[in-house]
C-alpha cells in the first residue's frame, strides 16, 4: 500500500486556518482525494480531553511549562491515534496546527525558548514531521480584529485573550521559522477564504502529494 502524506496548516490566531481547511477539504474531495482533516490540540479522543484543559479560560494559573508539556502530550496521542494510522493507510492527512504552533506560542510567546520546546516535541513525535507545512499569514492586528469580530461564533480561549505584543511575537516567529525550515510555505491570509484555500490546494497539487483525477 502506498504511504499517504501529512500536511500541517499553521498560522497565528485569526489567520482563518480552520475556515481555509474546511474549504480546502471540499476542494480535495471534489477531486476524489481521500483526505482526513484533523486539529490540534485534539484530533483524537484522549487528545480532545487534554484540549479542554489547555484552552479552558479559567485555567489562568497554568504554568507555561505545564502548558507546553500538555500540548506535546496531546500531539503525541493525536499522532499515534489519528495521523500515523491514516497516513499508513494511504490517506492525505491535514492537521490544523502541529509542532510549529508550540515553537511559536510556547517557545517564543511564552518565552520558554525554542530549543527547550523543540526538545519536548522531539520526544513526542519521534521525527514524524509533516511532509509539507503551509503557514496562513496575517498581521497580528488583523488577526485580533477578526477574533473580536467573531466573538460568539467561535471558541474564545486563553490564547485568543493574549496581548497584541504576544500575537506579534507569534507571527514573527512563524515567518522566521518559514525561512529556516524546509517544506514550509507562507500564504497571504488577508484574501478571501476561497482564494487562500485554492492557493493551498495548488501548493499541495504541485508538490506531487496527490494524484489528480
Amino acid at each position: 500500500m502506498t504511504r499517504g502524506k501529512f500536511v500541517a496548516i499553521e498560522g497565528p490566531d485569526g489567520s482563518g486556518k480552520s475556515s481555509v481547511l474546511q474549504a480546502l477539504s471540499g476542494i480535495l474531495k471534489k477531486h476524489e482525494i481521500d483526505v482526513v482533516c484533523t486539529r490540534e490540540p485534539g484530533g483524537s479522543p484522549i487528545a480532545e480531553q487534554i484540549r479542554k484543559v489547555i484552552l479552558e479560560v479559567n485555567n489562568t494559573a497554568m504554568d507555561v511549562r505545564a502548558e507546553a508539556l500538555l500540548y506535546a502530550a496531546s500531539r503525541r496521542q493525536h499522532l499515534m491515534e489519528t495521523i500515523l494510522p491514516n497516513v499508513q493507510c494511504g490517506r492525505l492527512v491535514i492537521s490544523d496546527r502541529f509542532v510549529l504552533s508550540s515553537l511559536a506560542y510556547q517557545g517564543v510567546g511564552r518565552k520558554i525558548g525554542l530549543d527547550e520546546v523543540w526538545r519536548i516535541n522531539q520526544f513526542a513525535i519521534e521525527d514524524h514531521m509533516p511532509d509539507l507545512t503551509i503557514i496562513i499569514d496575517v498581521p497580528a492586528e488583523v488577526g485580533i480584529q477578526r477574533i473580536e469580530a467573531a466573538k460568539g461564533t467561535r471558541q474564545y480561549d486563553r490564547l485568543d485573550r493574549e496581548s497584541l505584543s504576544f500575537h506579534k511575537k507569534v507571527r514573527d516567529t512563524y515567518l522566521t521559522l518559514a525561512q529556516q525550515m524546509e517544506q514550509v510555505v507562507v500564504v497571504d491570509g488577508q484574501r478571501s477564504i476561497e482564494e487562500v484555500s485554492q492557493e493551498c490546494y495548488e501548493i499541495i497539487a504541485k508538490s506531487g502529494m496527490i494524484k489528480l483525477t
